[in-house]
């Protein structure tokens, strides 16, 4: 099974095995997720883990290296359909040789979605099946249309559930996080006009976000509510003038640019004892 289609009323969702991905989202006529582009950016809504972004020169553990790469590997993995029903899919993964030898735990890790009338959720669930304590990292990365449905590019902009400091760090060569900050123009703490200047440098991260809601607003009036249960960190990412906005949520994000530690004490990364799961969790609803 390549491709999972889920449905509900006039609501469309389509899961592929490979990464556990989402790569269509559509609500009447009204299609969400934007469609890739390999001369821009070929992936659609991958699923990040067992770390979110870059690790400086590769990971560590107990002093070995490891070729742990953007985003880990989660989104290259072919997952297997535990359960399909017509509006939710389980998707599982294990640790393997392959896993193994760039991720030295093991795992079991599921990715759910279910399609509601309006909305999208989907979770994440982790399980450690080693006998050692695991530190992993996890995120979501769909990237949606801008605009979306009949509404114009102009006159869109983010508006955070509660009030966010108004300046992000900077990103260092290689996708690092910079000790530097820079401001972004938010209005009250809380909204955010969506043109290209904010959004040019690269991904505007709000870690430790005070928010676990944003809202994806339309000049129009139209709306994507994003809605987090367990994701501490946000981002916006987009290659402007690229027709798509990313609404991420992440447990952890990348390395400082002058961190030397491993995996255990990278920031950012949760730990699960032998036997230990925990669940993360999204939701997407589309108010037209």
């Amino acid at each position: 099974m390549s491709e999972v289609e889920l449905i509900c009323g006039e609501a469309r969702l389509r899961v592929a095995a490979l990464g556990a991905e989402a790569r269509g989202w559509r609500v009447g006529t009204t299609q969400m997720l934007w469609p890739g582009d390999p001369a821009i950016w070929p992936e659609i809504s991958p699923i990040l883990f067992p770390v979110v972004g870059w690790t400086r020169n590769g990971a560590r553990v107990g002093g070995r290296p490891y070729a742990l790469g953007l985003h880990g590997f989660a989104r290259r993995q072919l997952f297997a359909a535990e359960r399909v029903e017509k509006d939710f899919v389980r998707f599982v993964a294990r640790d393997d040789d392959a896993t193994r030898a760039v991720y030295p735990f093991g795992f079991h890790f599921a990715v759910e979605h279910r399609l509601r009338g309006d909305a999208w959720e989907v979770a994440l669930e982790v399980t450690n099946t080693g006998d050692i304590p695991m530190p992993y990292a996890c995120g979501l990365h769909p990237g949606f249309n801008w605009p979306f449905g009949s509404a114009k590019r102009e006159g869109a902009s983010i508006r955070f559930s509660h009030p966010e400091r108004a300046e992000v760090p900077d990103i260092a060569p290689g996708g690092l996080i910079a000790r530097t900050r820079h401001a972004v123009p938010l209005h009250e703490g809380r909204e955010l006009a969506l043109d290209e200047a904010p959004l040019a440098q690269d991904a505007v991260c709000f870690l430790d976000a005070a928010s676990t809601a944003l809202t994806f607003q339309q000049a129009d009036g139209s709306a994507l509510e994003m809605t987090l249960d367990g994701f501490p960190h946000l981002a916006l990412w987009t290659r402007p003038p690229a027709p798509y906005l990313c609404l991420e949520a992440w447990t952890g994000y990348s390395d400082p640019e002058d961190f030397e530690g491993d995996l255990f004490e990278k920031p950012g990364m949760s730990v699960l004892a032998p036997g230990a799961r925990a669940r993360h969790g999204a939701v997407y609803r589309l108010r037209a």
